[in-house]
């Protein structure tokens, strides 16, 4: 998955469209309005991922898309926010968000983060929840003692090159 550049989205929520319609919207816009395994796979959470937009979570956290292209960060306008809508990027994306390995992941309010993360776990190895105050990307301080043990360097390999 590339990470080279990123492309934001931002969508009207509630009231502007009620937490199922906004997700319908979010399916279409990374589907790009094709049909097929991966449309049904966004649509099989679309409970839980309406569940996630009530909470507004995605207001300050970003839905975060990773694909073989560039990441795709999609917020949420909600209230006076989302009626006025003069914030909004809704447009259709330039790249396949869903293109390759692709991951998502759905940022969730820690009290609900269990059952979330069961929940999707059931219906999709892709689609993923994280702590919506967290920093996406942030690794623990287990993985990152377990990367740094896998890492080696050897320097004099290093300056002959």
């Amino acid at each position: 998955m590339s990470n080279a550049t990123v492309v934001k989205r931002v969508v009207r929520g509630s009231p502007h469209r009620d937490s199922v319609e906004t997700w319908d919207f979010i399916v279409e816009l990374l589907t790009q309005g094709k049909s097929g395994p991966k449309r049904d796979e966004l649509l099989s959470v679309a409970g839980v991922a309406s569940s996630i937009l009530t909470e507004m979570a995605p207001e300050d956290a970003a839905i975060v898309v990773e694909c073989k292209g560039p990441r795709t960060r999609i917020y949420c306008l909600y209230d006076e926010d989302a009626i006025d809508g003069s914030d909004a990027k809704e447009d259709a994306l330039g790249h396949d968000p869903l293109e390759g390995e692709w991951a998502i992941s759905l940022p969730c309010p820690k009290d609900d983060l269990a059952w979330v993360e069961r929940a999707l776990k059931a219906k999709s190895k892709r689609i993923t929840a994280r702590d919506m105050t967290s920093k996406f990307g942030t690794e623990s301080t287990e993985d990152s003692k377990k990367a740094s043990a896998d890492f080696s360097f050897d320097t004099s390999e290093f300056l002959k090159s």
